[in-house]
């Protein structure tokens, strides 16, 4: 085993330089979910914690499937922390990029790749803050877990849920953990705010289904009896749909403080946070239940009316908010009782619970960019989005969201987006800070 290094020690530089070798090889690493085959990526971050002499298993969840296990021991006077993160990409349209999607392209200072934000650069920074803890010897108060699992982007059942399913003994003692679901960002003004997501909205897909009378394509017959001629009425009558703004505690929280701050004047009173929401769609999603037509399928042929024809319905309620209720709502909105409105089978049954911020770790990440980025404010808020923290809260463990990067707008719009990246800067940047934000959790 290697002989420990003094902390103080650390050459930044060539930690830099490994870090980028790591991302750009990892990100040429196809692992698009369907069909994932996350097992290479799975070896391919599991050797550097093996040349280390860490501990390190790799549990089958499906053929080609994965889960990277590894455990650094601290001194069991305090709850583990593990650094999650997930192997699967979704799938890119290679003819809308500019640069190879699996290419691992540096070009101009941003580190080009499917995967890049989402979620293999805050992987390495996990990879490297546990490598370096590692070699310089960090007297730890808490165990350091890595855990690097497929399937997030098709609601995990191949990977962090089949893991609390099948080996929740794995789980055991952990108290923290920090995976994907917020970053630093300057759009509130100069001053930049790291996000921490406490808490995330609830995937709720539905499929909605019409049926009707198939026929002859050059024979008029009634709208109602067209399938696609009602899906569409449903659809539009969806996409019309103003919802209501609703402030969960998080978003309070989230408010107040950049309201103390000066840095959300626009959120003084419901008449001007109104104004912004409606301006934002981004902002908005933090506000409303959401919805988006994201599939349409029907019909057969051209000279045939079809029998049947559907829309599938990307919806993401609010923290607190009823998933029966919901349906009830989208029901009375499309207002058409032949149109069918069902779940998706296998999404979760349970609201996402929240994680507290009034913790030894959340002070830990205030400090640590205290530090780092002497103007920044630190705010608890949500995820717009579903993240593999859901099943670590759902068994107790505080699982934040952060990507310890002050990201940029275009970086942030990467996500499931063409010509994903993260810059080199912001890269080193987030490994130097997630290594601050664990030391000072585990001191």
């Amino acid at each position: 085993m290697p002989v420990p290094r003094p902390a103080e020690t650390i050459d930044w530089a060539d930690v830099q330089d490994e870090a980028l070798d790591i991302l750009t090889r990892y990100l040429r690493i196809d692992t698009s979910n369907p069909p994932g085959r996350e097992a290479r990526a799975a070896r391919f971050l599991g050797a550097f914690l093996e040349a280390e002499g860490i501990e390190t298993r790799y549990l089958e969840t499906a053929p080609e499937r994965e889960i990277l296990y590894a455990r650094v021991p601290g001194d069991g006077s305090r709850g583990a922390l593990m650094l999650a993160n997930h192997l699967d990409v979704v799938p890119p349209e290679p003819r809308y990029w500019t640069v190879p999607p699996f290419g691992g392209v540096v070009q101009d200072g941003r580190i080009y790749g499917r995967g890049a934000v989402d979620m293999k650069g805050l992987a390495v920074m996990e990879l490297v803050t546990l490598l370096l803890a590692r070699r310089h010897g960090l007297r730890l108060s808490r165990d350091l877990v890595y855990c690097a699992v497929p399937d997030e982007e098709a609601l995990g059942g191949y990977g962090m849920g089949w893991l609390c399913a099948h080996h929740p003994e794995l789980l055991e003692g952990i108290e923290y953990a920090i995976n994907e679901g917020g970053s630093g960002t300057t759009d509130f003004g100069e001053r930049p705010v790291f996000q921490v997501a406490v808490n995330e909205k609830w995937v709720c897909w539905m499929r909605v289904t019409a049926r009707g009378i198939p026929g002859h394509g050059g024979i008029p017959g009634p709208a109602d009896q067209n399938p696609i001629v009602r899906i569409s009425r449903a659809i539009d009558r969806l996409a019309t749909w103003e919802r209501p703004v609703i402030i969960t505690p998080e978003m309070q929280v989230w408010l107040d403080r950049l309201i103390a701050e000066g840095l959300a004047g626009w959120a003084k009173t419901p008449e001007r946070l109104g104004r912004a929401l409606e301006a934002s769609p981004g902002l908005r999603a933090y506000f409303t239940n959401t919805l988006n037509v994201t599939m349409v399928q029907g019909g057969v042929k051209a000279n045939v009316v079809p029998g049947r024809a559907s829309a599938v319905i990307d919806c993401r309620l609010l923290p607190g908010q009823s998933r029966d209720a919901w349906r009830d709502e989208v029901i009375a909105r499309i207002d058409d009782p032949s149109v069918r409105v069902e779940f998706f089978e296998g999404l979760d049954t349970e609201a996402p619970r929240a994680a507290s911020f009034d913790t030894d770790f959340f002070r830990a990440i205030e400090a640590a960019v205290a530090a780092a980025v002497p103007d920044a404010v630190v705010v608890p808020g949500i995820t717009v989005g579903g993240t593999d923290n859901r099943f670590l809260r759902a068994r107790g463990i505080h699982a934040y969201g952060l990507i310890p990067a002050v990201l940029s707008s275009p970086e942030r719009a990467g996500f499931h987006a063409n010509d994903e990246y993260i810059t080199v800067e912001h890269l080193n940047r987030g490994c130097e800070l997630l290594f601050d934000i664990v030391r000072r959790a585990c001191m």
